[in-house]
């Protein structure tokens, strides 16, 4: 039986050589002997006030527990390993945005709300980096497509839930959007802007 000192340097390597957020119920699984998921929350909540002081942080994301770096320690990373930011232009901003906040929604509420087509293009990308998904179809002429953010939206952004998202107001003040003016006005689709993920 180990004591729970032992159990929380268990955790604490596990966690660090993850690739991906580690959930309570996949760790447990490490373990012989049966641990209670209070108890390992318990462990964990310790091990990430132990590391609160380090350049690495122990964090909960919608998918599970995962170390990353401090984003007050990422200029100094990026000058050993430079990585650029992904780029994603105004409209997979805008239209990330009005799915995260309004979902699930179909392309043509989209459209509805931005003012303008909403490219498959847009979508597609969206797809790929597996911000959003397919959840079902609206019952109504051509069921079109109902999209909503996953999991990898949460955990690439830090929110453990949607209701973690930051008020609407702050993230049209991201976009330089101003009560009187529409995503669509503001710029052109394609016009470049960067999306502030949490580091990993």
């Amino acid at each position: 039986m180990l004591s729970p000192s032992e159990i929380k340097v268990v955790l604490e390597a596990a966690l660090l050589a993850a690739q991906e957020p580690a959930p309570i119920a996949e760790m447990k699984r490490m373990f012989d002997e049966e641990i209670d998921g209070d108890v390992l929350r318990r462990l964990l909540e310790e091990l990430r006030e132990e590391w609160k002081d380090r350049g690495v942080e122990l964090v909960v994301t919608a998918s599970g527990w995962r170390f990353q770096t401090r984003p007050a320690f990422q200029k100094y990373l990026e000058r050993i390993h430079p990585e650029r930011p992904p780029r994603y232009s105004r409209a997979v901003l805008e239209t990330l945005a009005i799915i995260a906040y309004r979902q699930p929604v179909t392309r043509g509420d989209i459209e509805d709300i931005r003012g303008v087509t909403a490219s498959a293009e847009v979508i597609k990308r969206l797809e790929e980096r597996g911000w959003i998904d397919v959840i079902g179809h609206k019952e109504v002429p051509g069921r079109p497509a109902l999209f909503a953010t996953t999991k990898t939206f949460l955990d690439d952004f830090g929110l453990r839930s949607l209701q973690e998202l930051p008020p609407l107001e702050e993230i049209a003040k991201t976009l330089d959007l101003t009560p009187n003016q529409t995503p669509a006005t503001q710029a052109t689709p394609d016009e470049p802007a960067t999306a502030q993920a949490s580091p990993a």
